[in-house]
């Protein structure tokens, strides 16, 4: 017997209206081509059709397994020594300008994880091993190399092939965002990607 295991990139949807879900991955489907599509709710010949016209894979009704996150612990020997002078710096607030906008002016470390619920300007960088869950608008003038998870109207952003940047459920291929600041939106069910060509000094 041969076997092979695969890591498998999914995007699951649950279909409540035929038009809508066509129109979302009419403008968006080139994000979804190395995905694998869990569709739930309505699924019809339309669908159908049109998910094998873009060569798009998919699977309907399928409960998927949901594997739990593992942390990996060093053997009690292998710790590293930590200086009696470092300090483990959290994310330090500068400003607030308004009551939903967040200004933070020091970098996301490796297993930092910062859970935002309005808007974030961040002054510094996302290490890998970073993250960012955020509700709201995103604006990072430094490069990311770790999560983000943005769920508002923009982010503006440049990110290392390392990163790992999904925005409103959608994997953001790195290459569009490398080497120069993007803006990403989301505008009439489409999400679109702008190079900021004068990038802003953010003193």
């Amino acid at each position: 017997m041969q076997t092979k295991q695969y890591s498998v990139k999914v995007f699951e949807v649950e279909i409540t209206d035929v038009d809508e879900f066509i129109a979302f991955f009419d403008k968006n489907y080139i994000f979804f081509t190395n995905h694998l599509i869990s569709i739930s709710g309505i699924f019809n010949e339309k669908i159908e059709n049109y998910l094998k016209e873009k060569n798009l894979k998919y699977i309907v009704d399928v409960i998927l397994p949901r594997g739990k996150k593992q942390q990996l612990e060093m053997p009690q020997e292998e710790k590293p020594k930590e200086l009696p002078k470092e300090k483990k710096e959290e994310p330090k607030e500068i400003n607030e300008v308004k009551d939903n906008l967040r200004v933070i002016d020091t970098l996301v470390r490796s297993g930092q994880e910062l859970k935002i619920k309005g808007d974030l300007l961040l002054l510094n960088r996302v290490n890998s091993g970073g993250s960012i869950n955020i509700d709201g608008n995103l604006i990072i003038t430094q490069i990311v190399e770790g999560d983000i998870r943005c769920n508002g109207n923009f982010m503006m952003l440049k990110a290392s092939p390392k990163a790992n940047i999904v925005f409103h459920e959608v994997e953001v291929d790195n290459s569009y965002l490398q080497e120069r600041l993007n803006r990403v939106e989301l505008k009439n069910n489409e999400i679109t990607i702008t190079p900021v060509l004068k990038e802003t000094n953010w003193g």
